[in-house]
């Protein structure tokens, strides 16, 4: 056991991102009645956070219970009362129960006795240790001798636990009940969702989703939170100039603005802050049409669409159309007839928001075009096209500066930066050891002026589009992430797997 007294200043709790994986190996009410708590692991020692290092035979409980040599934290006690409280009476009656549960667990498995086996500690275990490592997917995976369930956070998977096989099914079974799902059914696809929290105004709506695998049915489970109180444009990682761009255009009165880039870059989450900035600024009526609901926003309409197909996409906006919006947002353009009504929308005195699968703004024209829309209609409509990646944001407590290398400096068409100052990540134990906190928005904008529609409107290649852009001093999206990189927001690492200069 160490106690680390090297510091001049108490360990903040609120500063330091929890590992769920540490901080639920011990009872609740052992946190609760010593003030401790596990909450990461670094050089093969668990850090515990404590208020009173001398209380050897709590600090030796800890010791036991995580099964590995701990460091001891002095901790600012209001921070630590914080954190225990989110791990532990924030999780309800299960969290009591949850360690012995876990201790036992593996035991009585592999030992064939499931009577009395509590899978909905289990089930409330995982789902917990997702909120507070915040999380946005859980996986449940199961193997040819146990089920490795995983979350991903800020993008990455990381392990969290692993359960017997035998216990599989039974897990399985109880999370299809939560979703509305078919139990019986094994060997088909399924979708279903649930909403943990609802008696709370934290409630987060989780979609369900299994598959059969040759070990069995795979399950994962996306967390999306039902509300978006601190969900603001200036949070998404803009800088001021394409602040000021993307606010111009969604003040716009018609119009198409376009958000592009793959699955989980946060086109989603960028057009909800939108929409939350239009409506506190005058009085609209905003609908939406997503697959699925991620965000509720007060004041907006909601349109979910049917997975049976009962309500698609173009079913829904032509019925929307009729209900006199003055703003639209369609969740995703997916096929001809969406994009035709979008643009029928846009040309009709609606401004229209969505979202698209391509790689940069400009290749977006041509989607579009791809798609059946004539280019002198995309020039005529087009307000703001943008791209949109997601990087990881490298701690603020334990990056290094270190001097970029030529190879670092030509992978990134930047050889005039080899030398300058850019930071790595160490890895501590305000983030958990993972060496990053959180994640920003990389951005490229494109904002449509007469020429630039022009160039559209006469078919001119994406080339001579890039070099009008070019030309004009419009940055692309590795331009902002090498602003990024120079600023310490994000590491090397980040910024040449996120972007291709």
């Amino acid at each position: 056991m160490t106690i680390q007294e090297t510091e001049s200043e108490l360990l903040d709790l609120d500063q330091v991102k929890i590992d769920p994986s540490w901080a639920l190996r011990i009872p609740a009410n052992l946190a609760i009645r010593r003030q401790l708590l596990p909450f990461a692991k670094l050089s093969n020692k668990v850090l515990v956070a404590c208020k009173d290092p001398g209380d050897v035979q709590g600090l030796q409980a800890v010791e036991r219970y995580v099964e590995s040599p701990i460091e001891v934290q002095l901790a600012e006690p209001d921070s630590l009362e914080r954190a225990i409280q989110r791990v532990f009476r924030e999780s309800g009656n299960s969290a009591n129960q949850s360690v012995p549960m876990r201790i036992s667990f593996a035991q009585r498995a592999s030992d064939g006795d499931l009577d009395g086996l509590d899978l909905v500690a289990l089930s409330d275990e995982i789902f917990h240790a997702a909120l507070i490592r915040e999380a946005t997917d859980i996986h449940i995976e199961p193997g040819e001798r146990d089920v490795r369930i995983r979350l991903r956070v800020d993008g990455l998977l990381e392990d969290y636990r692993r359960i017997p096989s035998v216990v599989h099914h039974a897990l399985i079974s109880r999370l299809k009940v939560l979703a509305g799902m078919d139990i019986a059914e094994r060997r088909a696809a399924q979708d279903g969702r649930l909403t943990l929290g609802q008696e709370t105004s934290q409630a987060t709506d989780v979609r369900a989703a299994t598959i059969p695998t040759k070990h069995g049915e795979r399950m994962t489970l996306r967390l999306l939170a039902t509300r978006t109180h601190q969900l603001t444009l200036e949070m998404l990682g803009m800088s001021q100039r394409d602040l000021r761009t993307f606010a111009q255009a969604i003040q716009q009165p018609n119009g198409l603005i376009v958000l592009t880039g793959p699955t989980g870059c946060g086109k989603t989450t960028t057009l909800y802050a939108a929409i939350r900035t239009m409506i506190a600024k005058r009085s609209l009526n905003v609908i939406t049409i997503e697959d699925p609901v991620e965000y509720v926003i007060d004041g907006v309409s909601q349109v979910e669409v049917d997975t049976a197909d009962k309500v698609n996409f173009h079913k829904a906006l032509r019925g929307v159309l009729r209900h006199d919006p003055d703003v639209l947002m369609i969740g995703e353009i997916r096929d001809e007839e969406t994009a035709e009504i979008a643009v029928k929308a846009a040309l009709t005195g609606h401004l229209v928001l969505t979202t698209l699968h391509t790689n940069s703004a400009t290749t977006t024209v041509s989607r579009l075009v791809d798609m059946g829309i004539k280019p002198f209609l995309v020039g005529a409509i087009a307000r703001l096209f943008v791209a949109q990646r997601l990087v990881r944001k490298i701690c603020a407590h334990c990056r290094r500066a270190v001097p970029m290398s030529d190879d670092q400096a030509a992978g990134i068409a930047r050889p005039e930066l080899a030398g300058s100052p850019v930071f790595e990540p160490i890895g501590c134990k305000f983030c958990a050891g993972t060496g990053y906190d959180g994640r920003t928005g990389i951005f490229e904008l494109v904002p449509f002026d007469r020429a630039l529609a022009k160039l559209v409107a006469d078919r001119k290649p994406e080339g001579e589009l890039v070099t009008y852009l070019a030309n004009q001093g419009n940055p692309f999206l590795v331009d902002d992430a090498i602003e990024k990189l120079r600023g310490g927001t994000t590491a090397f690492a980040e910024t040449i797997a996120t972007v291709n200069p």
